[in-house]
Parts: structure tokens; sequence; C-alpha cells
């Protein structure tokens, strides 16, 4: 991957986003670690400069708000003059059975997961369009292939993301911009370390691999379609989950 390739993480602080932050620095980008979390970013774009001496940059975003959104996109051009790479990593999840779920868990999950990588998207396409290159990696979920119980909102707002890269693609195609989805498994997380031993092992058993991914592992495949090797793949779903959902 050229040195010169500018790459935006959102959620990219930690967990599956720093994993793809730091994959994507040692394979030669200058790095953008935008996050909610401020001091966790910072703490994150330090480490990953030390790392791999790459130029890195935090910037606090809430990528519900367009205008924060956009904010994150201008600064990124101010600072390193043009953005090649941006990964919609940014969720959360609100899990609880439909019965229990009200609309504010509903909402907030749609906002952040769904029109997040709206906002973003959005606010990368004009710059995209105009060095007539880009790529967009969207991380949806196994849960918005297959559905999961108790995760109306979330699998709702990961179908969605497969949609939206989709449709992105054939528009975006022709300025060679590219658009893709990664569908993690269920990966050891901060998120997922908190898992039942009864849920942990269900989901053993559900995977014919037989164990959980690891996150270097959704960011090796994030890398691989932000690069120019996979300069004639768009508008796709790579499930990386252990063989869980086989489409």
């Amino acid at each position: 991957m050229s040195e010169s390739k500018v790459a935006i993480i959102t959620g990219g602080a930690r967990g599956i986003g720093k994993a793809i932050a730091e994959t994507l620095a040692r394979r030669g980008c200058d790095i953008i670690v935008a996050d909610i979390n401020l001091e966790l970013a910072e703490a994150t774009a330090k480490e990953i400069a030390a790392a791999t001496h790459q130029k890195t940059l935090a910037i606090q975003v809430n990528v519900s708000d367009s205008a924060s959104a956009n904010a994150m996109v201008e600064r990124t051009l101010a600072e390193f003059g043009k953005v090649d790479i941006l990964v919609n990593n940014a969720g959360l999840t609100r899990d609880k059975l439909i019965m229990r779920m009200d609309e504010a868990d509903w909402d907030i999950v749609l906002d952040v997961n769904l029109k997040g990588a709206f906002n973003c998207s959005k606010a990368v396409v004009r710059p995209m369009m105009k060095q007539r290159y880009g790529r967009i990696v969207n991380i949806s979920s196994v849960s918005g292939q297959a559905g999961q119980t108790g995760q109306a909102n979330y699998s709702a707002s990961k179908a969605g993301l497969i949609g939206l890269t989709k449709a992105l693609a054939r528009e975006l195609a022709s300025r060679q911009i590219t658009v893709n989805a990664v569908a993690p498994g269920f990966v050891l997380t901060a998120l997922t370390q908190d898992l039942s031993d009864e849920l942990k092992d269900a989901i053993l058993k559900a995977t014919p691999l037989g164990r959980m991914g690891k996150p270097e592992e959704i960011a090796y495949a994030v890398a691989f379609l932000a690069s120019d090797e996979a300069s004639y793949i768009t508008g796709q779903v790579l499930a990386v989950d252990g063989g869980m959902v086989m489409m």
C-alpha cells in the first residue's frame, strides 16, 4: 500500500477499530483515529505513531451528527490534503428483547451504526470523487446477515449497512471509488469478554472453526479491501466469522 494513503477509522480508539488503524499504519497509511472518546483516541494515535512512524491524528467525532462528521473530514483535509480510505467502524449495542426495547434503544443504535456511516460516507465522497480514487469499508456483522435474538436494533442497523454498501458501490464506481463491507462474527474484545459462559459456549458451537475471532483478523480483511489489490472488488460483503454464516 502506498505511503501516501490517508485513512480515517471511526471508532478507532479501541477494539476492532484500533486493530484496523494499527494494521493500516503498518501497511504505510497515515491514520486518523476518530472516536467519541478523544482522550482514548489520542492515546491510540500516539501509540500507533510510535510503533509505525506513520503520521497520526486523533479527532473527536460524533458520527451520528452530520456537522461533526463534516468537521472530521475538513480537519483531515486541512492536515493531510486528502482522504483515501474511510472505515466506518463506529458502533454500539443496546441489546434487549423487542418487548423490552424502548424507542431510545432503537434510535441510538440506528443513529450511530447506520446514520453514522451515511454521515461519514457523505462527508468523504466529494474529495474522493475529485481525486477519482477512494476506498470505503463498512463494518457490518453476522447479526446483519442472519439476525440475532435480542438485537432487533443492532441487526437492523448492520443489515442496513449492507444495503448502504451496495447502493454506494453503484453510485461511486464511475469515479474509481470502491465500497465494500466486512461482516465479523464474534470477536474477542472488551465488549465480548463480559458475555456469559453459556452464551460463549453457544457461539463456539455455532462457529465451524470452533473459536472466536481476533481483532487483527478483521483488520486484515479491511486492509485487503482498502488496498489497490482489491481495485476490482466493490459492493461485496466479506464474512470473517469462522464459518458461522455461509451465504
